[in-house]
C-alpha cells in the first residue's frame, strides 16, 4: 500500500459516502410518499490480490439495497376505495399512455406497486395517486362471473330488478304447537285429507281445496302457527310481502302408522275480504320420524307453483331446504322458529357507495340494500421481491432476479380504507446521515495527509 493506494481508497470512499446520501436524501424526501420502500447502502470491500502478510484494507464500493420486503405503517385513510396490502405482495397496474378522441390505451407490460391510494375517476376506473390504474377482474353485478381482466371500471348505472326465483328456510316446528284454540288437535275440524293422501284445506262449503276461503280465514289462522314472513319481488321489482303458516294436521298415531303431518300456507290475499281466498296450502306433506328428523318429502327443494299474492304474480318459486333446516322437536313456546328465511330477488338499485374486503373484492352497497361484488383486485407476489426494479411513481417492473409474477394473496390480505405508508424510519435516516457526513469528512482528511506526504517527498528531493 503507497500514497497513491490510500488516495485512490479515499477517493471511493468519497464516492461511496456521497452515493449513500444520496440514498439518505431520497428516503428523507419520500418520508410521506404512500407506499414508498427506501433504499439502504450496502457497502462492499474491493482487495488487491496479496500474500496475507501485505494484504491491506482496500477500496470500498457501494451497491443499493432494497427494502421491498420491509412493510410500511398501515394507516386510515377515511377513502373507502383506498387499500393496503397486509403482508407480502404488490397490486397490478398500469399507465395511461395516450388519451385522445374519447379513446384511452394503456400500457402493454403490467407493472407493480404497493401505492394503494386509489379514487374513481371520471370514467369510473381505479388511479392511485402516481396515475397507475388497478387491473384486476370485472364481475357481472347480476351473476357474479367474471367478464375480463384489465383496468378496473366500476359500473355505475343502476342494477335491473332481479325477480325472486327461490327461497331458502330453515325452522323448527314445535311438537305440540301453541295455537290460538290451544293445542294442535283443533285443527282437525278443519283440516282433512282428501283421496290420495294430500291433506287438503276445506272450505267453508266443506268441498276440498287448496285454497283457505276468507271466510274460514279466522279459524285458519287461530289452529295454526305463524311461519315467518319476506319481502318477495316480481319481474318489475314490486316488492310483495310473503306471509307463511305451518298447521299440524296429523299427530303421530303408532297403531295406524300415521306420521306426525303438517302442511305449509302462505298468504294469497293480505287482508283478504269474504269473496277472496286468504290462504293456500303449498300441496305438500311434511311428515317427521319420532327423533323429530324430516321423513318427507325426501329432497332438499320442492316447487311451488303459481305463487301469487294481492294479485301480483311471482311465478313458480322454489322452495329450498337443505338436511337438518326443517325439525320437530319439543319446544316449550309451542311456536315456529325460524333461523333462515331469506329469498333472492331485489328491487332495482343504484349504487351509493364501494369498500374493499379482505380477500380482494371491490363491493357496491345499492339503495335496495344489495351488497354486490363488482370486481376483484388484482395482486401477485414474487419469490423475490428485492429483485424487482424500481420505476417512478413506486413501481415496479418484473426481471429475472425477481422471478415470474404469482396471482393470488396467498396469505396476505387488503385492508380497506387504509394506505400503507413510507416504510422510511425518519430518526434513523438522520442517524444514517450524520456517521455518513463523518465518514465523507475523515476520507477527506485522508486525501489532504496523503498530499501533505506527497509534499514532504517533492521536497527531500528540492
Amino acid at each position: 500500500m503507497d500514497i497513491f493506494s490510500a488516495l485512490q481508497s479515499a477517493v471511493s470512499g468519497l464516492k461511496a459516502q456521497s452515493f449513500a446520501l444520496d440514498n439518505i436524501s431520497g428516503n428523507i424526501a419520500n418520508s410521506q410518499t404512500t407506499g414508498f420502500k427506501r433504499i439502504d447502502t450496502a457497502f462492499e470491500d474491493m482487495l488487491t490480490e496479496q500474500v496475507p502478510r501485505y494484504q491491506t484494507s482496500g477500496s470500498v464500493s457501494a451497491s443499493s439495497q432494497l427494502t421491498n420486503t420491509t412493510q410500511g405503517t398501515i394507516t386510515s385513510s377515511g377513502v373507502p376505495t383506498n387499500m393496503a396490502l397486509n403482508g407480502e405482495g404488490f397490486f397490478v397496474v398500469k399507465t395511461k399512455t395516450s388519451d385522445s378522441a374519447n379513446l384511452t390505451t394503456f400500457s402493454t407490460s403490467d407493472l407493480y406497486t404497493r401505492r394503494g391510494d386509489f379514487s374513481v375517476d371520471a370514467a369510473g376506473r381505479l388511479v392511485n395517486g402516481a396515475g397507475a390504474y388497478l387491473v384486476g377482474q370485472s364481475l357481472d353485478p347480476l351473476t357474479g362471473q367474471s367478464t375480463g381482466t384489465g383496468v378496473l371500471s366500476i359500473p355505475t348505472k343502476p342494477i335491473p330488478a332481479r325477480p325472486t326465483t327461490s327461497l331458502t328456510y330453515a325452522a323448527n316446528l314445535p311438537a305440540t304447537p301453541r295455537t290460538g284454540t290451544g293445542d294442535a288437535a283443533s285443527a282437525a275440524t278443519i283440516l282433512g285429507a282428501l283421496p290420495g293422501g294430500d291433506v287438503r284445506v276445506l272450505s267453508g262449503g266443506g268441498t276440498g281445496t287448496l285454497n283457505v276461503a276468507a271466510t274460514d280465514t279466522s279459524t285458519f289462522v287461530s289452529s295454526s302457527v305463524a311461519g315467518g314472513s319476506l319481502t318477495a319481488y316480481n319481474p318489475a321489482g314490486s316488492p310483495v310481502n310473503l306471509d307463511l303458516r305451518w298447521a299440524k294436521v296429523a299427530q303421530a298415531n303408532a297403531a295406524t302408522g300415521t306420521p306426525d303431518t303438517w302442511n305449509l300456507f302462505y298468504a294469497t290475499t293480505n287482508g283478504a275480504t269474504a269473496s277472496g281466498a286468504a290462504w293456500r296450502n303449498v300441496g305438500t306433506a311434511f311428515t317427521f320420524n319420532a327423533g323429530g328428523q324430516l321423513a318427507s318429502p325426501s329432497g332438499s327443494s320442492l316447487t311451488l307453483p303459481d305463487v301469487t299474492v294481492d294479485g301480483v304474480s311471482l311465478g313458480s318459486l322454489t322452495l329450498r331446504t337443505g338436511p337438518g333446516s326443517l325439525t320437530q322437536y319439543a319446544d316449550s313456546s309451542g311456536t315456529v322458529a325460524t333461523s333462515t328465511v331469506q329469498q333472492d330477488g331485489y328491487a332495482a338499485g343504484t349504487l351509493n357507495s364501494l369498500s374493499v374486503t379482505g380477500d380482494g373484492r371491490i363491493m357496491g352497497a345499492y339503495s335496495n340494500g344489495n351488497n354486490i361484488a363488482l370486481a376483484r383486485v388484482g395482486v401477485v407476489q414474487f419469490a423475490a421481491d428485492n429483485g424487482l426494479k424500481a420505476t417512478s411513481g413506486g413501481n415496479y417492473i418484473q426481471t429475472i432476479e425477481s422471478g415470474a409474477p404469482v396471482n393470488g394473496l396467498n396469505g396476505s390480505s387488503i385492508v380497506g380504507s387504509n394506505v400503507e405508508a413510507s416504510n422510511t424510519d425518519t430518526s434513523e435516516e438522520f442517524s444514517k446521515l450524520i456517521v455518513t457526513q463523518q465518514a465523507y469528512s475523515a476520507n477527506t482528511r485522508v486525501m489532504s495527509t496523503a498530499q501533505q506526504m506527497m509534499s514532504d517527498i517533492i521536497n527531500i528531493i528540492r
